[in-house]
């Protein structure tokens, strides 16, 4: 056994023996949700409130002086459970306290930490039936999930990396470096079927494969952190929670393919990522994971974090590779690929920030172990970002084939509505896959959702953001959220996509504001394929993906905005016609002086009314009236 093979088992012993002196561990998220509302005063309260009683406390298990039993009290990354965070765990008991205030400390340690009692309160409750949930073992949100690439997230101090080392972090680089070549790696890897999770599902065994047979003295490793996509968290709380995973799988990627320098990038408005990462880079360096001589291998490698250009087409490959030279960030045609030619001109692999920490998890358990996760084409497991118009919004991950039904009603808990209510019924929609995407209706509830049944019906996994829709939601506002968003984030390079993109949401103001016409829907489809056809990058080959989606599952909706001048999901304002409830109505005339065209009379006390040839659709009546007696027909 080697002095590095040493060090990295005594770090691991040494903090299993220290962790005996645990009596119980407070786990507060500090995931970037729960630190928005609070977890960190939550964290300090706790110390003042352990401080009030005397009951010893560990910030982390290094020991200077006498040991001593204590709780543990430490942050996390992201738990996931992001609609009823503040999060705080207390374990070995398994009890998980949701919505947790800083009023709330006291009675924790009070009735939990000094009386050995569960505040029932705090414990989260399932509607559907009533019961109160004692830890994640009991919640429906994390029962139906595999916790597979997310199993430490949450759980650990990601600024510790002794703590992931004790959980065997870094064994999997070892192995690598010491018992693997770089094709047993790169063979191991195609052989689990790992697929990219960043969006395009490339064979990541195969990538690293083609650029491990390619000449060169110096070849690079990105880590694609730079995640865009409106509603997107899963790469962010991975590079939050649990960092050395991130850097652990580089380290293997380099082994594979004879790199010794590689890059993170991340995106600019994630700051604690950017901090934590740093972190992490500076506690390998100093222990001797990163730089020369890795696990006496002979091998260096070494990790610069960059931040993003603030610029969504940075996630592009070859724009990524010239913004960190220094370069504008935009696209370049292929080939060249950056396999061949990538970062300074030398070979380059970039895979995101899952994929990478998927690695080290196979190299462990073996790619027997990952395949048996997933599907036949699909295997493992996919994050997902659960937001919208659903009950348990969320970081969740669940094995490819799960179906749509089982994430939105028993993991997400049910669709829901603006007054807050649930609904079984209440189904509409599921864009996936961002900007980049397209959407999932009824019909696809129980299909299978793996990267080829999407492909299949237009749609694509992507990043894995899951935008749920109820049946309030207008799908020509959906389309030009999504259109806009794509249009400024072109990078102007491309015609097709700088102007195309331009003109396809100005078809769609034009539908949702009353200008459109049949003609208007046609053309708007032309533009779109177009656009899909001539772009340089996969932000324009992509951006039309939403728009064709929603035409083609709800065309009838579009129709009914340009024909009977409607909008079903009564969103779109220009085409909303205002009446008054003569019921509600008092006659108080507030809205008469609010109108603007004199388009609503009446005397006082009596019901008045909106002459319709008039009223231009302001909704400054609607607005006005405390009565609620402004009500909109479509």
């Amino acid at each position: 056994m080697n002095q590095s093979q040493i060090n990295l088992d005594l770090i691991r012993e040494t903090y299993l023996e220290n962790s005996k002196l645990v009596k119980r561990r407070l786990i507060i998220c500090a995931g970037t949700g729960c630190v928005a509302n609070g977890s960190l005063k939550i964290f300090k309260e706790f110390q003042k409130q352990f401080d009030e009683n005397n009951l010893h406390h560990l910030i982390d298990l290094k020991f200077e002086e006498d040991k001593k039993e204590g709780i543990l009290i430490s942050g996390s990354g992201c738990q996931g459970f992001c609609q009823m965070g503040p999060l705080v765990t207390v374990e070995p008991d398994q009890i998980m306290y949701v919505k947790v205030t800083i009023e709330n400390v006291k009675r924790i340690v009070d009735e939990t930490l000094l009386g050995n009692r569960v505040v029932e309160e705090l414990l989260y409750i399932d509607p559907t039936n009533g019961k109160k949930c004692k830890g994640t073992e009991e919640i429906p949100f994390y029962k139906r999930q595999n916790r597979f690439v997310l199993q430490k997230c949450g759980r650990i101090n990601p600024e510790d990396i002794d703590e992931y080392i004790s959980l065997g972090g870094y064994d999997a680089a070892r192995k690598a470096y010491k018992e693997m070549s770089a094709k047993d790696i790169c063979d191991e890897i195609t052989f689990s079927g790992l697929r990219g999770r960043g969006g395009g599902g490339f064979p990541t065994g195969r990538k690293w494969e083609i650029t491990r047979v390619e000449n060169g003295e110096k070849k690079f490793v990105i880590c694609n952190g730079d995640e865009g996509d409106p509603g997107a968290f899963m790469d962010r709380s991975i590079m939050e929670g649990n960092p050395h995973s991130v850097i652990e799988g580089m380290m293997i990627a380099a082994k594979a393919i004879g790199a010794n320098e590689g890059y993170i990038y991340v995106r600019t408005e994630y700051p604690l990522a950017v901090k934590r990462l740093r972190i992490a880079v500076a506690q390998a360096e100093k222990m001797g994971l990163l730089g020369e001589n890795i696990f006496e291998s002979g091998l260096s490698f070494k990790i610069n974090v960059m931040e993003g250009a603030g610029a969504f087409v940075c996630g592009e490959e070859t724009a990524m590779i010239a913004s960190i030279m220094g370069e504008r960030g935009m696209p370049n045609p292929k080939p060249p690929f950056p396999s061949q030619s990538g970062l300074f001109g030398k070979p380059t692999i970039i895979n995101n920030v899952e994929t990478l920490s998927t690695v080290s998890l196979i190299i462990s358990l073996g790619a027997k172990y990952f395949i048996d996760l997933g599907t036949k084409k699909s295997p493992g497991t996919k994050t997902f970002a659960l937001t919208g118009h659903v009950a348990n919004t969320g970081l969740i991950e669940v094995p490819f084939g799960t179906t749509l039904r089982e994430i939105v009603y028993n993991i997400g808990g049910g669709v829901t509505y603006e007054d807050g209510s649930i609904s079984n019924e209440g189904f509409k929609s599921v864009q996936i896959g961002g900007p980049s995407g397209g959407c999932l209706t009824e019909e696809h509830l129980d299909m299978p959702l793996d990267f080829d049944s999407l492909t299949g019906i237009g749609a694509m996994v992507g990043s894995g953001g899951l935008v749920v829709m109820n049946k309030q939601t207008c799908m020509v506002k959906m389309a030009q959220f999504f259109m806009q968003f794509t249009q400024n984030e072109s990078c102007g390079k491309c015609v097709l996509c700088r102007e195309g993109t331009k003109q396809m949401l100005s078809l769609l103001n034009d539908i949702s504001e009353g200008r459109g016409t049949l003609e208007t829907i046609e053309l708007l489809e032309d533009l779109a394929g177009a656009v899909k056809k001539g772009s340089l990058c996969g932000l324009g080959k992509t951006a039309p993906n939403p728009v064709l989606s929603m035409l083609t599952y709800f065309r009838e909706e579009y129709n009914a905005h340009v024909i009977q001048q409607r909008c079903p999901a009564k969103q779109c304002k220009a085409l909303l016609t205002p009446s008054i409830d003569e019921e509600k109505c008092k006659g108080c005339g507030v809205c008469i002086k609010k109108c603007p065209t004199g388009a609503i009379t009446g005397n006082k006390k009596e019901p008045h009314v909106i002459n319709e040839s008039l009223c231009i659709k302001c909704m400054a009546c609607m607005e006005a009236c405390r009565l609620n007696a402004v009500v909109v027909g479509a």
